[in-house]
């Protein structure tokens, strides 16, 4: 029986949002300012992250708008110390072919000012890694919609969510991403997205000296 389009979805009242004008600012301005101050760690510590804030974030990024609500999205959490050494191998074998041949030069000239290389080291001092996944059709998956878009406004969601509760992150994006579904035990329809490990900065951990573009240079008032 052909579907009905003109039915209307079931609804439900909208959250409140009543938040006074003379809240709005401070508020968003602190927000803002805890976000500014994030940058992408490369050295961590193997302090364990409280119980708990790993879910709350994850709670948060799922919480996150996608297209048609299909919600394209797989969080896997890596903790265990043997997983994430042969996540950290197969990642730097990855990295180390990208880097030896197929980065053009102006790419590696562009990576210079932040010290990359091959070596991934931070996938195994991490406490943990949060390994993305895009949800593809599949047997027990529908057909999502806006994909990337999607699982990248997610990924916002969860990076701010770790920043708030004081946690350092880094993405990182070896390509290709193959490998994380037999690593994993993900099934086809799911490919992999992003890496994040996930944890406390390594005492005397040192980030690049590098600036954000002005807001006037990216935002356009019309």
């Amino acid at each position: 029986m052909p579907r009905d389009l003109t039915a209307v979805p079931p609804t439900r009242s909208v959250p409140d949002y009543g938040v006074s004008p003379a809240v709005a600012l401070p508020r968003v301005r602190a927000f803002a300012d805890a976000l500014v101050l994030r940058r992408t760690v490369r050295d961590f510590s193997d302090r364990p992250i409280p119980d708990g804030v790993l879910r709350e974030a994850l709670r948060a990024a799922a919480s996150a708008p996608s297209g048609a609500n299909r919600q394209p999205w797989r969080f896997v959490v890596v903790t265990d110390a043997d997983l994430k050494r042969r996540l950290r191998v197969a990642a730097e074998a990855e990295e180390q072919v990208f880097y030896e041949r197929r980065a053009p030069e102006e790419w590696l000239a562009a990576l210079a000012p932040l010290g990359t290389d091959a070596s991934k080291p931070f996938l195994e001092t991490a406490p943990a890694v949060i390994v993305v996944f895009e949800v593809h059709r599949g047997p027990r998956s529908p057909r999502p919609y806006y994909v990337k878009e999607s699982v990248g406004i997610a990924v916002g969601f969860l990076l701010a969510a770790l920043h708030q509760a004081g946690l350092a992150t880094l993405t990182h994006t070896p390509s290709p991403l193959r490998f994380l579904n037999e690593l994993l035990d993900r099934p086809p329809e799911e490919r992999g997205n992003l890496i994040i490990p996930v944890g406390y900065p390594a005492d005397g951990a040192r980030v690049p000296d590098i600036d954000r573009k002005p807001l006037d240079e990216v935002a356009v008032w019309r």
